[in-house]
Formats: structure tokens, C-alpha cells, sequence
């Protein structure tokens, strides 16, 4: 695996991106609410979309313009999702990459859009009308912030994140920037996604390289179980690196798809961190598993349990919860095998509680803002880990007046 080199700042750190992002007055109160993410060059796309049976009507959009392979812009708006509503909100979603088309220059099927917000209420167009041509005089070079700025609904701070990667000799870069804190969990999660590279990568390459990447970041993360209508990942490879192209077996491709992955890696990571009312980041790591899904499955059932969720928040080592998550998931469990520690303390062993455990120290453990549990099933050598975070009053608080 190549050295990765992290740098400042997100999607503009990629030479040819442009960004930015307006208050269209779609969210209330003045906020941002409308981005745009432009490549001077025409781009290779690949695309993830939610696997929610209902979809909103961007999504359909924009599945429906990744299908030729490239594409050079992305629109999206949060504070009403465009989902539920009909003929209209379909119409609405192509307008959008009209619109945006004819004031970039550019074919509309050109244009991916997507939209985050509350469900069934239409969009304001004329707001958005009034607010494009004001949103492509902002797009720069230094727009990515924000342009992660207008994405976010309930998200506390914009998340984005750059890396640096040699490939065949030549620097790449790969920015990006997301959203996303509550409605989290595989496949995807209510969140968006918007990644560019300046790596040149073959015709029908992209679209394998990031959905991997997306299974193993997005797909492995969760705040509350549930899955959102709108899920939307992008990624943009404009070219201007000049390398050669890349293809799944050619020179340099591990160093991208490595570097790919890296990335979406930590934007999944601030998503978690950033989960709605959540104190705690907590990596659950399965590993003695029989199979690499299995350690998959257990670190899922564990990882969504509201019991163990509020355990999290109110820092009580109550293993009790861990082993019950076990139990219930789809996972081949001998709880005769379990062990269970948190960060460096073990807690459980041949599933039941250690002789001479601290639970002192398994507090202090707890109380601190980011920790792991590791679980070994002791049945095999299989692997895998999911990020989760807290179930606190806040977060009901949130969800229980999204709307009002």
C-alpha cells in the first residue's frame, strides 16, 4: 500500500474541482442550503445509491444520468428531500439539471442532483431557480467548505477530508466531502457523498473501485438502524493528472482503490462521530469468526442494539447486552467461546465475566470519547468491524420534532 499524504481542506484540493454553496432559503433561517460541485473537465462517474425500495426522486434522476459513465457536475440541496412526490418531484429533479446544464454549459444528463431533507414535502423551485445562477458565480477553488456547509440537515459541522497518493510515478489527489448523522445504517445511510480525484481511470473502471470502497466505509457504519431514501455516493475522476488510465489489474490500481478507500474511511468516520445527540465513537471489532460475513453479522446486531447503545451512553459495562446482541444476530455463536474486552480490558472470557475484571477501569474506558470492544467468537479466523455510536435523549429529542 502506497503512503498516503493527508492534506488540508476537501473536494477543491483536487486541481480542475470547483465548489460552492448558497442560501437558496429552502432551510430556514438563512442557512445554505444549496451546493455545487463542478469539474472543468469532463469525468469519469462511478455512483452508489441507497437500496431503499422507496427512492426519492433525485436518486432515480441521477441513476438514470451515471448510466452513460461520465459525468462533470453535482447539485444537491438539504431541507426537503424530494422524496414521495410524485410526477412532480421527478419533474422538479430533472429542472434542477436543466437549469444547471444551461448555466454551466454542459449537457443535463451531465448533472447528477440530489436532495436531503424532510420526506414528502415538494421543493420550493422557485427558491431554487432564483438561487442557481448566485450559486455558479460562487463556485471556486476554495468553495469545498462550503459547499459541505449546505449539504448538512441535522449534522453539527461539515465534513471533508484530501489525500495525496503516487501513482506510477505521478501525484494523485482525492478529496471529498459528505454528510450524514442520523437514518444511518448499511447499505448506506441517510448521507451523501461527493468525491473527485484528478486520477485518469479507465472507461467502466470507477464503478467496481467505488462501491468497494463504499462497503467498506459507508456500509460499515451505524447510528440508529435505519435507512434512508436518499443515499447518494459520487465520485468524479477528471483526469488531470495525466496518468495512465487505470484499470482494475493495471500498475497503480491498489494505490488508488487503497487511497479511495482511505478516504471514504474517514468521511465515514466523521459521520459517526457526528451522529445525531451521539457522545461516544465505538469501534466493534468481530475476529474468530467462521466466516469473514459472519464477524460482519455479529458486528452489525451488536453495533445497532439500542440496549448496548444506551449502555454506551450511560458508560455501564453491561456485557450482558453484548452477549444478547451475539445471540440474536445470524452469526454461527458458541457462547461457551466469547470473549469480549474493551480497548485492552478484558471484560468476558469463555463467555462469562473474568476473573479479577476491572470494572473500574472498564469505566474510565468507556467515559472517554472514542474506544473499542473486540468480540472473538473463537470459531474461525474470520474478520470485520463496524463504527457505531451512543443512543442518548438527545437523539430522541432531535427525531422526535424533525418535522415541527
Amino acid at each position: 500500500m502506497a503512503e498516503l499524504e493527508w492534506l488540508e481542506g476537501g473536494i477543491t484540493a483536487v486541481p480542475g474541482i470547483l465548489a460552492g454553496g448558497v442560501a437558496a432559503g429552502i432551510k430556514p433561517g438563512g442557512k445554505k442550503d444549496l451546493a455545487l460541485v463542478y469539474s472543468s473537465a469532463p469525468a469519469r462517474v462511478g455512483t452508489v445509491f441507497t437500496a431503499n425500495q422507496v427512492k426519492g426522486a433525485p436518486v432515480l434522476v441521477s441513476m438514470e444520468h451515471a448510466k452513460s459513465g461520465t459525468a462533470q457536475a453535482i447539485l444537491a440541496s438539504s431541507g426537503c428531500s424530494n422524496v414521495c412526490t410524485g410526477e412532480r418531484g421527478l419533474k422538479d429533479a430533472k429542472e434542477m439539471t436543466k437549469l444547471a446544464g444551461e448555466l454551466l454549459r454542459i449537457p443535463a444528463a451531465q448533472v447528477l442532483v440530489a436532495a436531503t431533507g424532510v420526506i414528502g414535502v415538494p421543493l420550493p423551485m422557485d427558491r431554487i431557480r432564483a438561487a442557481l445562477p448566485k450559486l455558479v458565480k460562487a463556485l471556486s477553488p476554495q468553495g469545498g467548505r462550503a459547499a459541505a456547509e449546505a449539504i448538512m440537515t441535522t449534522d453539527t459541522r461539515p465534513k471533508e477530508a484530501a489525500l495525496r497518493v503516487e501513482i506510477t510515478g505521478r501525484p494523485v489527489t482525492i478529496g471529498g466531502i459528505a454528510k450524514g448523522v442520523g437514518m444511518i445504517e448499511p447499505h448506506l445511510a441517510t448521507m451523501f457523498c461527493f468525491v473527485a480525484t484528478d486520477a485518469a481511470v479507465a472507461r467502466g473502471a470507477l464503478a467496481a473501485v467505488t462501491r468497494r470502497a463504499a462497503d467498506r466505509s459507508f456500509n460499515r457504519i451505524t447510528v440508529d438502524g435505519d435507512q434512508s431514501t436518499s443515499d447518494t455516493v459520487v465520485v468524479l475522476a477528471n483526469g488531470l493528472a495525466e496518468n495512465a488510465p487505470l484499470e482494475a489489474a493495471s500498475r497503480g490500481w491498489r494505490q488508488f482503490a487503497g487511497g479511495l478507500e482511505a478516504l471514504m474511511g474517514r468521511l465515514a468516520h466523521l459521520l459517526v462521530q457526528d451522529g445525531e445527540g451521539a457522545t461516544r465513537l465505538v469501534t466493534v471489532t468481530v475476529r474468530g469468526a467462521a466466516s469473514r460475513r459472519d464477524a460482519l453479522l455479529a458486528a452489525r446486531s451488536v453495533a445497532n442494539s439500542p440496549l448496548v447503545k444506551t449502555a454506551i451512553n450511560g458508560q455501564d459495562p453491561n456485557w450482558g447486552r453484548i452477549m444478547m446482541a451475539l445471540g440474536k444476530s445470524a452469526a454461527r455463536v458458541d457462547q461457551d467461546k466469547v470473549a469480549i474486552a474493551f480497548n485492552d480490558e478484558r471484560l468476558v472470557e469463555r463467555g462469562m465475566l473474568r476473573e479479577g475484571a476491572r470494572l473500574d477501569r472498564l469505566r474510565e474506558i468507556m467515559a472517554e470519547p472514542e474506544y473499542g470492544i473486540t468480540i472473538d467468537l473463537g470459531l474461525g479466523r474470520g474478520e470485520d468491524r463496524v463504527w457505531t455510536c451512543d443512543l442518548s435523549e438527545e437523539y430522541v429529542r432531535i427525531n422526535g420534532k424533525y418535522t415541527t
